[in-house]
């Protein structure tokens, strides 16, 4: 599959920012909760507000680290169908589709990827919606988070 940046050791590591945001916001609420305990009720009131902040990024950060973990998982599931379902000319290059390429052709039935492919393959320039409309014979996915 088409790849971002060449990886190494000084780069494989990756830290979520915004994780660590949602942190101090929480902290800095409950500091500001310890200031009403310590009898300065006005500077508290900020604290309700500052926490629903952190709950919302927190639920927001959630579902992207799930929908990340289910195109890796889609892209390693698909990649393996390819495998088994093109000929050998096209399995060759599925390295070359990208992940918006392959979740595109995920819904694509197994008679109809050789064609989806070379179509993909051609114009690169299309995206997972635009692969979508093309199938024809639609395979659901009902435990797409």
């Amino acid at each position: 599959m088409a790849a971002g940046p060449a990886q190494n050791y000084a780069n494989h590591k990756t830290m979520d920012n915004a994780l660590t945001w949602i942190a101090v916001l929480a902290l800095a609420s409950a500091l500001l909760s310890l200031t009403a305990i310590a009898g300065i009720p006005h500077v508290a009131s900020a604290s309700p507000i500052l926490m629903a902040i952190a709950v919302v990024w927190i639920l927001f950060r959630m579902r992207t680290y799930a929908t990340r973990l289910q195109d890796r998982i889609i892209r390693l599931e698909t990649q393996l169908r390819l495998q088994r379902v093109l000929p050998a000319d096209l399995a060759a290059r599925i390295g070359e589709l990208e992940l918006t390429h392959v979740i595109g052709l995920r819904f694509a039935s197994d008679a109809e990827l050789p064609e989806l492919v070379q179509r993909v393959l051609a114009n690169r320039s299309m995206r997972s919606d635009d692969i979508k409309k093309l199938v024809k014979d639609w395979q659901a996915d009902h435990l797409r988070v």
